[in-house]
Order: C-alpha cells, then sequence, then structure tokens
C-alpha cells in the first residue's frame, strides 16, 4: 500500500476517536490486519474500502486521495527500504522492552469487571464485552460482537437462530433447578450449553469440524471447574487448547484432501 494512503487511514482511525481493536470490531476482521494496513505492509480489499468510507462518512476519492495539502504528514517522507528498516527496528526495539517487563507485569485478577491473566506473552481477558487471548504476543481468539476470530480467521457462522428452542427448554430447566432446588448457581451455566450443542449439529450437518463452538466449551471447562474447586490458576491454561483445537482440525482436513486425491 502507498505509504500516503497507510498515514491517511491512521488519522482518519484517530480523528473518529477509534482504536486499532475498536475499528477491527467495526469491521469484523483482527487488530492485526489494521497494523498492517497503517504499516502500508498490505491493502484493504474493495469491501473493506467501502465499508471504511461509510464509518468516516466519505466517499472512496476523498479516502483514497493522496494530496498532502490535508493530510501531509508530521514527518518527511522517506523511501520504502528506508521505512521498512525503520520500521523493524522500532519492532525489535518494542519487542525488547516488552520481553524485559513480561515477568514483572504477569497478573491474575478476578472481579466484577471479569477475568484477566497475563503470563509473559499469554494473555486471557474475559468480560462483558466477550473473550480475548493472546498467545505469544499475537492475538489467538477473539469472541465478541464482532463474531468468533481465530487467528484472525472469521468463525463464528453459527445458526444462532435455531438456539430458540433449546434456550426455551434450557430457561425452564433453570427457573425448575433454581425455584425447586435453590440451584440458582451455578445452574446458569447451562445457559452457555446453548452454542455447544447448535454449533455440534451444525458442525455434525456441514461435516466441518470448525463450524464447532470449541471456545464456548473451554469456557464452561473453565468456569466448572474453577467454581467447583476454586482453582482458578493455572486452570486458564485450557484456553490456550482452542488454536490448538483448530490447528488440529485444519491438519486432518488438508492431510484428508491429500488421502482423497489417491
Amino acid at each position: 500500500m502507498n505509504i500516503e494512503i497507510a498515514n491517511r487511514l491512521v488519522q482518519m482511525r484517530k480523528e473518529k476517536g477509534f482504536s486499532q481493536e475498536a475499528l477491527a470490531e467495526q469491521l469484523g476482521i483482527s487488530r492485526q490486519a489494521v497494523s498492517k494496513w497503517e504499516r502500508a505492509e498490505s491493502s484493504p480489499d474493495t469491501s473493506n474500502l467501502i465499508t471504511l468510507a461509510k464509518l468516516y462518512n466519505i466517499s472512496l476519492d476523498e479516502l483514497l486521495n493522496t494530496d498532502q495539502d490535508k493530510f501531509e504528514s508530521s514527518e518527511p517522507m522517506v523511501e520504502a527500504d528506508d521505512l521498512d528498516e525503520r520500521v523493524e527496528n522500532e519492532a525489535v526495539t518494542r519487542d525488547q522492552s516488552e520481553s524485559e517487563s513480561a515477568a514483572s507485569s504477569d497478573y491474575v485478577n478476578i472481579g466484577t469487571k471479569g477475568i484477566h491473566i497475563k503470563d509473559g506473552e499469554d494473555e486471557v481477558h474475559i468480560g462483558w464485552n466477550g473473550i480475548r487471548i493472546v498467545a505469544d504476543g499475537e492475538e489467538a481468539v477473539r469472541i465478541g460482537d464482532g463474531g468468533v476470530f481465530v487467528d484472525g480467521e472469521d468463525y463464528s457462522d453459527y445458526n444462532w437462530k435455531a438456539d430458540g428452542i433449546s434456550g426455551f427448554i434450557v430457561l425452564c430447566v433453570f427457573m425448575w433447578l433454581g425455584a425447586v432446588h435453590g440451584l440458582w448457581h451455578p445452574a446458569w451455566m447451562l445457559f452457555l450449553a446453548i452454542p455447544i450443542v447448535s454449533s455440534l449439529f451444525h458442525a455434525i450437518r456441514t461435516k466441518n469440524a470448525r463450524k464447532f463452538a470449541y471456545p464456548m466449551l473451554a469456557v464452561i471447562v473453565y468456569l466448572g471447574y474453577g467454581f467447583w474447586t476454586e482453582v482458578w490458576h493455572p486452570t486458564w491454561l485450557v484456553f490456550l487448547t482452542i488454536p490448538m483445537y483448530y490447528w488440529v482440525v485444519n491438519w486432518f482436513k488438508t492431510h484428508k484432501e491429500k488421502w482423497d486425491e489417491f
């Protein structure tokens, strides 16, 4: 991508008050994708450009116009090779700084705002706005209003409308357990089983294991074991199995296609 357009994307995002993560959620993509646009390492496709123009309330011509009278960078333009070298040096410096402070910034925080855990370059955040998991400094899983993303790929193609019937059944069972037996807690965890059942049937019907809501299963295992034993750390490591699950599924899918060729 042209560095001038990349600078424009940064400026337009900041003018609208979006963080990279907030913009990524608006577009339904990963934060890394937005970061690459703004570093001129990749370009938005036509669909994302149209969405950006609508989001910023400007035309495509205005979005892609490289006239620097209005959007002149605060830094002098540099050659592409020099820019790449500078970005690489900044990344190395940042990584070194983060690695030096990682050990002293580890934490486990469980409260009204959610569950937040950091162990080196691995992070787990569970809150009202969703679930976010970082492995080795890179976002591995994000579950929120924007969908379900694993390593930047969208796995949110679930049939949520089919959850209505199972949701009603779960609600009736929950009310019965709560009113009759006083088991309001942890009976509320039954609601977490709704997407599990729905996605399981969807995965079986499409013969695609990637459609199964494994991230939600990891949440149930984590909460269930935590409430039962009151051991929250290091039980959170179950979330690190999420990218492993999709890696195994993709591995079997790839090798099955190769086997079918013979």
